[in-house]
């Protein structure tokens, strides 16, 4: 099979997943969210809560599952995923997805938990406040996608992602605001087992796809 991929495809594959790319900066920076989340999981420990855990897992398994799928278009189309991250990195997991992606949006989630109100009922500027931070960090993520793209650092391929206006919406649906509304769903669940299966289904859906690409010989 003949693969076409655009030049910043062939970037984005130099160095997936070498060793040898490595760099010390992703010591601290492994420390850091090791930290965080230690912390975290004492809190909970002590409360009972583990819902912070939890948001965590689930805006990460969101990711994970949209840098699964981006990664079979990658292989499926014989050109290119719907983005690539061919930039400096210190460690390239897939072709859009790098250690500093992962690093951030482990944290993410975390951040949206402890901004979000204590009563679920109260609003911000009329919406209930979930809605209105999910909302809100969403619209940031598109506009810090955006700036990477303009630094060449995240390549949008398809004119349909983003190169239109129509595109704008497409990559704040389902690139952001879809991860923040599986957040809420697992808020609202009442039981921890409850819960736990459903961040159990988000990661069961990626880790089962990247299975079968690992066999049939898929590279991204």
């Amino acid at each position: 099979m003949l693969f076409a991929y655009t030049e910043a495809s062939q970037r984005a594959l130099e160095g997936l997943r070498d060793l040898n790319m490595l760099k010390w900066y992703v010591v601290p920076l492994l420390l850091v969210v090791v930290y965080i989340f230690t912390k975290e999981i004492k809190e909970s420990r002590q409360t009972g809560n583990w819902d912070p855990i939890l948001a965590a897992l689930v805006l990460f398994g969101c990711d994970f599952f949209n840098e699964t799928w981006n990664g079979w278009v990658f292989h499926l189309s014989e050109r290119s995923a719907v983005w690539t991250t061919p930039g400096d990195t210190a460690y390239r997991v897939m072709v859009g997805w790098n250690i500093e992606i992962i690093f951030a949006f482990l944290l993410f989630g975390l951040v949206y938990y402890h901004t979000l109100l204590p009563d679920p009922k109260k609003k911000v500027l009329g919406l209930p406040n979930r809605w209105f931070f999910a909302l809100f960090f969403a619209v940031l993520a598109v506009v810090i996608e955006v700036l990477l793209n303009m630094g060449d650092q995240l390549i949008w391929e398809y004119p349909w992602w983003f190169r239109s206006w129509g595109g704008v919406w497409i990559i704040f649906i389902l690139g952001y605001f879809y991860w923040f509304v599986a957040v809420n769903i697992m808020l609202g669940m009442k039981t921890l087992k409850s819960k736990l299966i459903f961040v159990g289904g988000i990661y069961a859906v990626p880790i089962v796809l990247n299975v079968l690409a690992a066999i049939l010989g898929f590279r991204y």
